[in-house]
This record gives structure tokens, C-alpha cells and sequence, in this order.
């Protein structure tokens, strides 16, 4: 039985900024594991962005697509994938601002059209991005990409109660389907799993990690972190950059 669960947001917090993962990070969740300790991946990437990462840590447990894919030690457990017939008014409603879609499920992605905040965001990524515009048609998806700078007052407005939308980088919303966010895939994790009673721990450094934060007893801060991020951790750690993973679980005595 585990002694508890650790849940790690990526980019920012579990990696670094050239999108590694330090070596005394590795070495941190070997020791957990060893202590009897569940590490988690909590990202708003999807499963087919992060398999090298997975790898490289032995993490095999994932709450993906800010909770939109999960996964528990490498089996399916939950999906919430987002209608078609509301997918199709998406779609027609970012063409109608220019704004580029990106239609993601676990195993891959596609874009409505290319612009120059899609080049920049999968540069930053060190992705390829592919244009089908009608990926969605025949594919499922689970999570969306909504390239819009701007704060999405009409997207709000328009798919209230049916799509949520958070800001994680200048460029783009992380799109998911009403009420969907990392708590909800962490929940599915911990009681699907029996995993009810043991304490819970989360490392995160941005604003979709807030709802992460609430779910867990105890939220940990990256010393990169958002202001509002920090305001509710128990602790704030170094940056990703600093050791700040393996600060942060021998604070608290995990490993």
C-alpha cells in the first residue's frame, strides 16, 4: 500500500526550462518509489508529449490534459472527451476570429490552420505540428489549444457550462470540457485506485495547477511560480532550475 501520493505538474515544475528533467529529480522519485510513495504526472500536455518523460522518471501514473486523460501505472482509467456537434461550433466560431485551433486526444494532435502563435508555441515545445481541419471529424479529442492572446471574454460568454478555458502561456487556452481540470483527473485517480486515505502532495508553478493545489492536503509551490500559484502552497520550493523538486520532498520528509 502506498504511504502517499506526490502529483508533479511538468513544464516549469518536474522540467526544466530545455524541457529535461534535472538528474536529482530522477534520483528524488527513485526514492520515493523505494519509500513506498505514488509519484504523478499532472499535466496539461497529453500522454503521446510526455511517453519520454515517463520513461526517464519510471512514472507510469498520469493525470493528462489538465485531468481531461487519465492513466494509473500505465492502465486506462477515465476520459472526458468534448462532444462533436460542440467541437464543430468551435471550430466556427475561432475561424471566425482567425484564431487557430489545436484538436488533441492521447495519442496525437492536429491544427485548424498555422499562424504565428502556433509556429511559436510548438517552437517553444520542440514539436511538430501538423494542419487538418478535419482531425475532429474523425477523431476523438479530448482537449483543445485556442490560440488567442487576448483574455477570451467571448469564448467565456459563449461556452459557459460547456467548455472551460485556461490561460497557461501568452499564446494559447488550455480548452477542456466543462467542470473538467487536474482535481477532477486527480479524484479519479485516488478513488478509482483506493488510494482515498493516504496523504496527497502536489508540485506546481501555474495557474492551471490552482485547482490542483485545492485537491491535494499539500501544495508546493516552484520558486518560478505565479504569485497566485505561491499564495496557496504550503511551502514554496527553488525553481525548476534550482533543485527545487528534491528541495520540496525532503521538506517534508519524502524522500
Amino acid at each position: 500500500m502506498f504511504q502517499a501520493v506526490v502529483f508533479f505538474d511538468l513544464d516549469g515544475t518536474l522540467m526544466r526550462d530545455d524541457k529535461s528533467v534535472a538528474p536529482s529529480s530522477v534520483q528524488a522519485i527513485q526514492q520515493l518509489k523505494a519509500n513506498q510513495v505514488l509519484p504523478v504526472i499532472a499535466t496539461g500536455r497529453n500522454v503521446f508529449e510526455v511517453r519520454q518523460i515517463m520513461r526517464a522518471t519510471g512514472i507510469d501514473s498520469i493525470v493528462s490534459a489538465n485531468g481531461s486523460y487519465v492513466a494509473y501505472q500505465g492502465h486506462y482509467l477515465s476520459a472526458h472527451e468534448i462532444d462533436k456537434d460542440l467541437l464543430v461550433d468551435m471550430t466556427h466560431f475561432a475561424n471566425q476570429r482567425h484564431h487557430a485551433l489545436a484538436y488533441y486526444n492521447n495519442a496525437g494532435f492536429a491544427l485548424t490552420h498555422q499562424n504565428a502563435l502556433t509556429v511559436d508555441n510548438f517552437e517553444t515545445l520542440k514539436q511538430t505540428a501538423r494542419v487538418e481541419p478535419a482531425f475532429y471529424r474523425h477523431q476523438h479529442v479530448n482537449f483543445l489549444l485556442t490560440f488567442d492572446p487576448n483574455e477570451p471574454a467571448e469564448y467565456r460568454q459563449r461556452y459557459r457550462g460547456r467548455l472551460a478555458f485556461v490561460r497557461n502561456n501568452p499564446r494559447a487556452l488550455d480548452t477542456m470540457v466543462w467542470g473538467v481540470s487536474k482535481a477532477v483527473g486527480i479524484h479519479d485517480i485516488l478513488t478509482k485506485a483506493g488510494l482515498t486515505n493516504v496523504p496527497t502532495y502536489a508540485f506546481g508553478d501555474q495557474l492551471n495547477d490552482l485547482e490542483m493545489f485545492k485537491a491535494v492536503q499539500t501544495p508546493i509551490a516552484m520558486g518560478n511560480g505565479n504569485p497566485r500559484v505561491k499564495r496557496l502552497a504550503a511551502y514554496v520550493t527553488a525553481d525548476n532550475m534550482h533543485d527545487g523538486i528534491r528541495q520540496g520532498l525532503r521538506h517534508f520528509d519524502l524522500i
